[in-house]
């Protein structure tokens, strides 16, 4: 594996990875400031200056970016999450350094013209008003709502209408100043790269940032409660959820794989014993989302009201069930292979390998081999899983949210209840 990284003298770092036979590659700047970075009074601004990326620069206007990107047949996309930031560029080998070049005028030479910004304001309030139709979007925001209550990780990374409305360029202007410095950016590329090159022009467009950000960030803190909607579909949607490991964690891979065994897949036993053989839903499954110092771990299910009492003790009783008896060796076996299976697949593309390589130095602060990734995985043991799902048990803070359906909310919270007091039957 030829992978390579060095870093500029301000702190920002480079590392790639050079995949033979490949005529492609994605070239990436990867921010460590996203939603979570924001203050009580800048709800939605980090999605927002992503968006205005695309809107001009002090050089170029909306469409002379467009057509300098794919009239070399390639492609420019970004993307805001809690915690980071991703600007990246698909192209040919031969055009790295134009997809590089276009990448860091959009960063450092934002324009943030009036009728462009009040554009994508629209663009942004009918975002927004598509997560309202969407009750896994609803159900998902008032969980992270209740998990993280009054803090950055609890709000939804769109804003809210009220929110956006009022933001102006100056709060854009604010939030990149204080928050993109090179040590916060790691400049990732994987395919046909040349790092040689990727370091010198690299240097030449960004050696000039501050190397420190203005803005500290604040500690996550996991607390937990119930919420409901009353908006009406056709199903009414579940969530449990309970503080998980932070990404990089020593055990974060155990409770992976317990996330996977409890519901990752059609031999899950929540699929199995919830959907297979008792038909209560159409689509069940845990999910395992990782930050910097928490994480959150859980399940979501849509079901019919009248079967929402039911399935809700059933897939905690699951839960409660893998972390009192652990694993069977099978389970084992089919976790890790699984894990392992989803994580080199998608690692077969460019713009995946990038984005892994910058998520590694983030968190483990190199970039790690498929050897350490494999031995991770393989390491382990059936009472480390165990332990992950005895975890969740033991701290008093869970999360239950239901959406649709007020007359079966009560039922969802005293299944979370029985199941902190370990009296919920064995399924």
């Amino acid at each position: 594996m030829t992978v390579q990284v060095s870093q500029l003298s301000n702190g920002l770092r480079v590392v790639s990875h050079r995949m033979a036979g490949l005529e492609t590659a994605t070239v990436g700047v990867f921010v460590n400031a996203g939603a979570r970075a924001e203050t009580d009074n800048e709800h939605g601004v980090a999605h927002f200056l992503e968006h205005m990326a695309f809107k001009g620069t002090a050089t170029r206007t909306p469409m002379q970016i467009a057509e300098e990107i794919e009239g070399a047949g390639g492609a420019l996309n970004a993307v805001t999450s809690s915690e980071t930031t991703n600007y990246y560029a698909r192209v040919l080998k031969s055009d790295v350094e134009l997809g590089l070049r276009l990448i860091a005028d959009l960063l450092l030479n934002p324009a943030f013209l009036d009728d462009e910004m009040d554009r994508e304001r629209e663009v942004i309030l009918q975002e927004i008003a598509a997560t309202q139709d969407s009750p896994d979007d609803i159900a998902f925001d008032l969980a992270l709502e209740e998990a993280y209550p009054g803090q950055p990780l609890g709000r939804s990374i769109l804003g809210t209408a009220r929110t956006i409305e009022r933001h102006a360029a100056a709060d854009l202007k604010r939030f990149r100043n204080e928050n993109y410095a090179a040590s916060r950016i790691i400049l990732s590329a994987a395919g046909g790269i040349d790092h040689g090159v990727l370091h010198r022009v690299a240097d030449e467009l960004f050696g000039g940032m501050p190397t420190e950000a203005a803005r500290p960030l604040k500690r996550a803190r996991f607390e937990g409660g119930h919420a409901h909607s009353d908006k009406r579909f056709e199903q009414c949607h579940v969530i449990y959820a309970f503080e998980g490991y932070p990404n990089g964690h020593d055990d974060a891979f155990a409770g992976r794989i317990f996330t996977g065994i409890a519901g990752g897949g059609m031999a899950s036993r929540l699929f199995q014993e919830v959907r297979e053989k008792r038909g209560l839903c159409y689509d069940i499954h845990a999910f395992d989302w990782g930050y910097s110092d928490s994480g959150i771990v859980g399940l979501h299910a849509a079901t019919s009201p009248q079967q929402l009492p039911e399935l809700a003790r059933l897939a905690l009783g699951i839960f409660a069930d893998l972390a009192r008896e652990g694993p069977t060796a099978q389970e084992l076996a089919r976790a890790k292979a699984q894990l392992k299976a989803g994580l080199f697949m998608s690692l077969e593309s460019c713009e995946a390998r990038a984005g892994q390589l910058a998520w590694d130095l983030m968190v483990f602060g190199r970039p790690l081999t498929n050897e350490e990734l494999i031995e991770k995985i393989e390491g382990v043991s059936r009472d480390a899983v165990q332990a992950a799902g005895q975890r969740l048990r033991a701290k008093p803070e869970i999360v239950s949210v239901t959406v649709g359906a007020r007359g079966a909310a009560s039922a969802v919270v005293d299944a979370a209840e029985a199941f902190l007091a370990g009296s919920l039957a064995p399924v």
